[in-house]
């Protein structure tokens, strides 16, 4: 190690050795990671989360707003001078305006800073004053996060595993025919090399928008500033060990380890490592409606997910030394509102079947993992009609693609959510229909955050506790 990386890495350490200081003997902070695959809400999310933090009528979930003892939230500065703001101001005005619209979805990280003034409980309400918490909200895609399982993956591996998983999907038949062509013992070429990354992110594209969630490397998708580098300028190849220094598959080597060092590591360092609460969302209905095959590949996807935290307990020594663990994990499926409130329950079996065998292991190593459904914005209203001698509950929006009002009925959900998650699982296409609704416009009383379902009860789960 140089004389500058250890430089870095001692002032780092400095920087977190104070923080934690700070954070245990004066102003606590808890650093939120929120995050999601795609269209899973995330900016919604933290919108509505924020919004009703700071205007808290319908937070009654929140056990310190219940209790009366949250005097004041306000925004602040963040700390973090090199990351972007979260746009707060911009998605509020979107969704609440005369004309709502849904805000633009995450394409980097970015930061929020929340304070709240919060009351003692207990013994202490009377000695003690009011404190401050800060809530850093940090937003990062979804598509970042699976990269991390990446880490611990050679080229090879990474590409025998890519190469098998994605074989039969007819997104991929274009990449597949063009990499098992490819003589990758040959001279590297860089037309070639680049040639064949375009065709591998045309399939990412592809697989991302047909609702597969296991879409790595995430930065083919959200390249930002990388965009046209060669460290994105690689993807997978039938093994071929024997392959000389300067051929095609040791180049594609040299740039999946750079892109693991130089991206991945980076980001793992500077973000995901300083969390220490976490909220995962996820489109379980939308993978409902596409089908077995993408309920299950959500299922192996969010276990790759947990597997890249470092769950456990943060004891304030380890706090210091830099060895943060997350605490809690909640996993959340999102727009609950696009079903009637007594199909809630059956979604939430869900979302905790798709994560059980991760949340098990978490729990085991120290943290605290749950599931729920929720909505962050509620965009319909529910009413119940009679039909074939039977009353069907039902939803009521705009719809996205039309702005026309529609009633529907999108199906039941089982009761026994194994039934879809068994090897060899089918079921008929029209057996649920998701509908796309727009936010709905909104006449907010004085005090009163946006609609939501479960959203204080989201909240109170992962931050309760610390206020």
């Amino acid at each position: 190690m140089g004389i500058t990386s250890i430089a870095d890495e001692l002032l780092r350490r400095a920087d977190r050795v104070s923080g934690a200081v700070t954070e245990a003997f004066f102003e606590p902070v808890i650093r939120l990671g929120v995050t999601g695959l795609a269209r899973s809400g995330k900016t919604v999310f933290i919108t509505s989360l924020v919004a009703n933090l700071m205007e808290r009528g319908r937070m009654g979930g929140l056990v310190a707003v219940r209790e009366g003892r949250v005097d004041a939230a306000f925004l602040q500065p963040q700390p973090d001078h090199t990351v972007a703001r979260f746009e707060y101001e911009d998605h509020i005005a979107a969704l609440t305006g005369a004309s709502p619209t849904w805000p633009d979805s995450t394409r980097t990280v970015s930061e929020l800073r929340l304070s709240m003034r919060v009351r003692s409980s207990g013994l202490l309400a009377g000695v003690k004053g009011p404190r401050t918490i800060h809530l850093d909200i940090v937003d990062y895609p979804g598509e970042w996060l699976l990269d991390l399982a990446l880490l611990d993956k050679s080229y090879e591996t990474w590409s025998e595993e890519t190469l098998s998983r994605i074989q039969k999907r007819p997104e991929a038949s274009e990449f597949i025919d063009l990499a098992r062509a490819e003589d990758s013992g040959a001279k590297l070429d860089e037309p070639r090399a680049k040639y064949l990354s375009d065709a591998f992110t045309r399939y990412l594209k592809a697989a991302q928008e047909k609702g597969w969630s296991d879409c790595t490397p995430g930065r083919f998708l959200l390249p930002g500033d990388l965009a046209g580098a060669p460290v994105l300028t690689f993807a997978p190849l039938p093994p071929n060990v024997e392959a000389s220094r300067g051929s095609l598959w040791r180049a594609m080597e040299r740039r999946f380890k750079a892109y693991q060092s130089e991206v991945v590591k980076p980001f793992f360092r500077d973000h995901f490592a300083r969390i220490d609460r976490q909220v995962v969302l996820v489109d379980v209905l939308g993978a409902l409606q596409r089908g077995p095959e993408s309920l299950v590949d959500m299922q192996d996807t969010l276990a790759d997910i947990l597997s890249a935290y470092r769950p456990g307990k943060s004891a304030f020594l380890t706090r210091l030394l830099g060895s943060q663990r997350v605490e809690k994990i909640l996993f959340a499926a999102t727009k609950a509102d696009h079903l009637h409130h007594t199909q809630h329950p059956q979604l939430t079996a869900l979302i905790e079947a798709l994560v059980r065998q991760a949340s098990e292991r978490a729990r085991f190593a120290g943290a605290e993992t749950s599931a729920m459904s929720i909505a962050a914005l509620r965009t319909t209203t529910e009413l119940t009609r009679e039909h074939a001698g039977s009353n069907l509950h039902m939803v009521r929006g705009t719809l996205l693609e039309t702005g026309k009002q529609a009633a529907f009925h999108p199906g039941d959900l089982p009761e026994n959510p194994a039934s879809l998650l068994a090897s060899g699982a089918t079921w008929d296409e029209d057996r649920f229909q998701a509908m796309s609704f727009a936010p709905a416009p909104l006449t907010l009383r004085p005090g009163d955050g946006p609609p939501h379902i479960r959203l204080d009860r989201a909240a109170q789960f992962l931050i309760g506790d610390r206020l």
